[in-house]
């Protein structure tokens, strides 16, 4: 069975950072896209940032030159570098990921990982 577990999230104050990391049990990261979504209470989920199985790296324009996602098939994991964080960041983050070609989503979502940017 494949699962994707977030870790990373927490409480942050505005302008911090903090990474969240995203691995799979029962399968590897090589081969696969993979993206990262949130969801802020009353709204519906959106997309992050996605890494797709031919490279190409895309980002919400609310987020884009202040979050990057990653992936190191040897540690068999996926990131988010959140950087400059503002209280409208606050969310829960999840991971999504899959063998599919395309923008997503794809087939496997993690349980999520709640981010908070107060003060």
């Amino acid at each position: 069975q494949v699962r994707f577990v977030e870790s990373g999230g927490g409480l942050v104050q505005p302008g911090g950072s903090l990474r969240l990391s995203c691995a799979p049990s029962g399968t590897i990261l090589d081969g696969y896209a993979a993206a990262w979504y949130r969801q802020a209470p009353g709204k519906e989920r959106e997309l992050v940032a996605v890494s797709t199985r031919s490279g190409r790296i895309n980002y919400s324009d609310s987020v884009k030159g202040r979050f990057t996602i990653s992936r190191d098939n040897s540690k068999n994991a996926v990131y988010l570098q959140m950087n400059s964080l503002k209280p409208e960041d606050t969310a829960v983050y999840y991971c999504n990921a899959g063998p599919q070609y395309g923008l997503g989503p794809y087939e496997y979502w993690g349980q999520g990982t709640q981010v908070t940017v107060s003060s």
